[in-house]
């Protein structure tokens, strides 16, 4: 069983940054794609950024330039480092984990982020 747990979500005011980290406990962590969501009150959940197990990225074109997703394999852990951050970048931000062995894709329980204009 893989557990995520993420941080690092809050306020601020828009031209601002924030980092949001992922934590995953298990031992897939190094050979399991992961990345980011998010969803916003009233629309669909949508992908902000994905990296492979060699560290190849992905990004939404709406945060391509503004964001940044890393990973830490000593911490087993995935960042989003955000800046220049929008008002339309308000919304949940949740951590996702694609199981490499075909049991599916895990989910971490969302962190919120809110930008003020």
């Amino acid at each position: 069983q893989v557990q995520l747990v993420e941080s690092g979500g809050g306020l601020v005011q828009a031209g601002g940054s924030l980092r949001l980290s992922c934590a995953a406990s298990g031992s897939i962590f190094s050979i399991a794609a992961m990345g980011w969501y998010r969803q916003a009150p009233g629309k669909e959940r949508e992908l902000v950024a994905g990296i492979s197990s060699g560290g190849s990225t992905n990004y939404a074109a709406s945060v391509k330039g503004r964001f940044t997703i890393s990973r830490d394999a000593d911490k087993n852990t995935v960042y989003l480092q955000m800046s220049s951050l929008k008002p339309e970048d308000t919304a949940v931000y949740y951590c996702y984990l694609n199981d490499p062995r075909g049991s599916g894709r895990y989910w971490g329980q969302g962190t919120q982020v809110t930008v003020s204009s």
